[in-house]
């Protein structure tokens, strides 16, 4: 199939209203997705506190790739491929850890943590030492936003301020909410094994319309308020941040109730050395800054910050994938981040049922799409009731598919560059 093909396709498949269900169950998309989407545009890595001393490391990955998250003796952080240059065999084989360099198990190539080759035994075979000009492969271009750490297999292309966009402000909204200013990913790592396409994991992100009826138990249960805000009458909003980002907006409804830490499901009373601490470190900001809460945003295509924990999708093959999950912790608050450590766990934990309700959801949804008729996926939603905002972007209702929107219509213009 020429390329010119390949464009008519997903022009045919990505329309403004609808998509075609082969795009969730074939093999050959998925492989598509990984050149043109996963291994050419910006993807979220890790977190520089996943490698804070120097010579830490994190094993991480970008789609099915295994990525070795590196803090080299001098401080940078470097994206290096878990594969030996000589051979192809792991070159890391523990989840994290801290060393200067990695040493091949086969034949005892060893690198430095870096990526540049140190030594291999048995030189003369090769002409004596420093022969070889090999080295770990590498995730050409690296960037970091708020210590969140992107990688892309792209040498070139549009810098990761420009892939972000304005949804760099909604990173910012979740540092902000540290009397330090920073974040801490420090509380460990579930994750949970989806029989489903990734694309229905980040649409499911920040779909307003499915909360209220398969979260409904734990909302019951939590006697959480959290529903009601995905509903017909909510002044929360659904946001395309354009480059496939989306959020739902919560905010309007916060500053209508007004409650610093109402978002949280707490009161001041009840935290009081974290609210002292943001007071003291944002004067009279701090009022709006607890009152409005955390972020829920989509960062396209695989970082997904929900309040009070962070995902990660990570792809392994059309119908399989993995989401990483773990609690945010913010530097300087440990009253909150005890707190968002438990409801982590009791929403998204093994137990949790948040993520239980989403997976069920994804894998029938995958079942669902394997039947033969109607071939199409309906996205329209609230199209007809959107509008421009003052920044440009597509808005709709809590419950629109404004988002899923925003994200086909990015997905289509890299399936067909």
């Amino acid at each position: 199939m020429t390329h010119a093909d390949t464009r008519a396709r997903y022009d045919e498949l990505v329309q403004p209203e609808r998509v075609h269900g082969s795009l969730y169950t074939s093999p050959e998309v998925f492989a598509d997705e990984l050149a043109r989407i996963w291994y050419s545009t910006w993807v979220y890595v890790g977190h520089v506190s996943e490698v804070a001393k120097p010579n830490d490391y994190v094993r991480k990955a970008i789609g099915p790739q295994d990525v070795i998250m590196s803090r080299s003796a001098d401080g940078e952080v470097h994206l290096l491929l878990n594969r030996c240059a000589h051979r192809g065999n792991l070159v890391c084989e523990a989840a994290a850890g801290n060393s200067s360099s990695f040493r091949c198990a086969y034949h005892g190539w060893t690198y430095r943590n870096s990526g540049e080759l140190v030594g291999y035994p048995f030189h003369q075979g090769y002409g004596g030492r420093g022969k070889l000009d090999l080295g770990l492969g590498r995730v050409p271009r690296v960037a970091v936003h708020q210590g969140f750490v992107f990688g892309s297999f792209a040498p070139d292309g549009p810098s990761l301020a420009e892939h972000l966009g304005d949804a760099a402000g909604e990173i910012d909204r979740l540092v902000r909410l540290s009397p330090e200013g920073e974040i801490e990913l420090t509380a460990g790592w579930l994750q949970h094994r989806a029989r489903a396409n990734w694309k229905l994991l980040a649409e499911n992100e920040t779909d307003g319309y499915h909360p209220q009826f398969v979260h409904a138990s734990i909302f019951s249960v939590a006697e959480s308020g959290i529903g009601a805000l995905y509903g017909e009458k909510s002044s929360a909003v659904t946001r395309a941040f354009g480059h496939g980002h989306s959020e739902n907006d919560l905010r309007p409804e916060f500053r209508r109730l007004g409650a610093p830490l109402g978002w949280f499901g707490t009161t001041e009373e009840r935290m009081p050395g974290y609210v002292a601490a943001m007071r003291a470190a944002h004067g009279e900001a701090a009022q709006e800054i607890l009152v409005e809460g955390a972020p829920h945003v989509m960062i396209f295509p695989n970082l997904f910050i929900a309040e009070i924990q962070m995902f990660t999708i990570q792809p392994l093959a059309h119908d399989v994938t993995v989401q990483h999950v773990t609690a945010v912790q913010l530097k300087g608050a440990p009253e909150m981040n005890r707190r968002m450590l438990q409801q982590c766990v009791g929403s998204v934990g093994p137990a949790g049922l948040l993520l239980a309700d989403d997976t069920e959801m994804y894998e029938r949804n995958q079942v669902g799409l394997g039947e033969l008729r109607p071939e199409w996926v309906d996205v329209r939603r609230g199209s007809h009731r959107e509008h421009v905002d003052e920044r440009g972007h597509t808005v709709g209702g809590a419950t629109d598919e404004t988002a899923m929107r925003g994200f086909w219509a990015h997905y289509r213009e890299l399936m067909t560059r």
